[in-house]
């Protein structure tokens, strides 16, 4: 396909054309909206538990006093919390356009172009929470006032999400970055919730990379502190529970910028195009589902035993390290294969399928496929890691309420959806490699189990 030109594939989501697929994508815009509505009513209002929270919910439809319930649950708008929210917006966005970092480049989109990016993520990390911790000490900023303004960040973030969709959506009909890569269904609903441009810039401001890694993922160690600070206040200390969360959270939050030139090769910025699915989840539900547990143990400060508090420690660092072991492999390989190196993976030469692939312009490209070491064993042993962890944040909340393992039960259908989303991708991109690669590598996550 020339350049200048977009796909235009048949409208499906999970397999499903025409109506069936704009009711799917219906309910995948509402249902989130909702859920993590619910979720903050439940935190706020009924100290963690779902089951009062939705008998409350029950009770208030039967009476038919639903929307007049809804509407008494959505916190107010403060002045200081609109100053705080679109005065971070504009810091993080300055940042990362000013503020130097290294130059990453991601994977070649569909329509052949390599994008340059720069990865100044950490550098925006530290310098935020080292000014953020000073204002703080200089009596600037209350240490509680992220979490004191968390009710007017979550109306600003969910309104402010979906006028980013909006935007994303008319923008690739209008003036998009590069026409090329644009994907175009049948379904309206589908483009709006899955997006259409594949890598939305303004500028030298990319949207996948900016919204996802400063204003959701940057902001979450940050909202984790306030929320430590807020249960010193109302409780007279900080529990071990709320120190082990604050730090298995702020090691994924740090490697994340440490690596973040890996993110550019992963599923949000190297397949996923620019839509609601991205676009509000990097504004709201990142910062406010991600960060489900801290939030929690305000309410319901849990003190561990040492013994449990070092396997919940191992348990976390253990799936971290399988994690990062992981990624780190499949990214050393690709180097080496770029640079006609030798790679050794666990001692040995690498063994890999020698895929290739072609772009909508009609290059033929190269892209071995990772038969070694992790990559071995199962198709995304990197989830094993990455769902380890995710337990690992959960348990240090106790088993009382059900509310906080949301993270581990999204993860779990989050990942398990990926894997299928990446089988249907590489099995249109690789064809017959594809195959044979599944024949050498059976297991999709946990080998000989899924």
């Amino acid at each position: 396909m020339a350049k200048g030109s977009s796909t235009k594939i048949k409208a499906t989501l999970s397999g499903l054309p025409g109506f069936s697929a704009n009711l799917l994508a219906s309910f995948m815009i509402i249902f989130p909206i909702l859920f993590c509505w619910l979720c903050y009513v439940t935190i706020h209002s009924y100290n963690g538990s779902l089951q009062l929270a939705i008998e409350g919910l029950s009770l208030n439809l039967f009476k038919g006093k639903g929307f007049q319930f809804v509407w008494s649950t959505i916190p107010s708008v403060s002045l200081e919390g609109i100053c705080l929210y679109f005065g971070w917006i504009l810091l993080q966005a300055l940042f990362y356009v000013l503020m130097p970092g290294g130059i990453g480049y991601g994977q070649m989109t569909p329509g052949g172009n390599v994008l340059k990016y720069n990865c100044n993520g950490l550098q925006c990390w530290i310098v935020t929470h080292v000014a953020l911790i000073f204002s703080v000490y200089a009596g600037v900023f209350r240490s509680t006032i992220l979490y004191d303004n968390i009710g007017s960040f979550f109306v600003l973030a969910n309104i402010s999400g979906l006028f980013l969709s909006l935007f994303a959506f008319f923008k690739a009909y209008y003036f998009p970055t590069h026409p090329e890569d644009r994907r175009f269904t049948d379904s309206v609903l589908y483009d709006f919730f899955m997006g259409i441009e594949h890598n939305p810039r303004i500028g030298n401001l990319d949207f996948k990379l900016f919204f996802n890694g400063r204003p959701g993922i940057l902001a979450w160690t940050l909202i984790n502190l306030s929320c430590a600070a807020k249960q010193y206040q109302m409780h007279g200390h900080v529990t071990n529970s709320m120190v082990l969360v604050n730090v298995l959270h702020a090691i994924y939050v740090v490697d994340f910028f440490c690596k973040e030139d890996w993110y550019l090769r992963t599923m949000d910025i190297a397949h996923d195009h620019f839509g609601f699915y991205l676009a509000w989840g990097d504004l709201t539900w990142l910062p406010f589902m991600y960060t489900i547990q801290c939030y929690y143990l305000v309410y319901n400060p849990v003190d561990l035993s040492l013994f449990t508090t070092i396997a919940i420690g191992f348990l976390g660092l253990t799936g971290y390290l399988i994690f990062r072991s992981a990624n780190s492999q499949k990214d050393n390989f690709r180097r080496d294969m770029k640079t006609k190196g030798k790679s050794i993976i666990w001692g040995k030469p690498a063994k890999y399928i020698p895929a290739t692939y072609h772009t909508t312009d009609g290059q033929l490209h190269q892209s071995p496929l990772l038969t070694s070491g992790w990559w071995g064993l199962s198709r995304h042993f990197n989830y094993v890691g990455d769902l380890m962890g995710s337990l690992a944040y959960c348990l240090p909340c106790g088993f009382s309420h059900l509310l906080p393992y949301f993270y581990i039960i999204y993860m779990t259908i989050l990942l398990i959806h990926r894997v299928y989303r990446d089988d249907i991708r590489c099995r249109e991109k690789y064809g017959k490699f594809w195959v044979r690669y599944r024949e050498e590598v059976p297991y999709r996550i946990l080998p000989y189990v899924y």
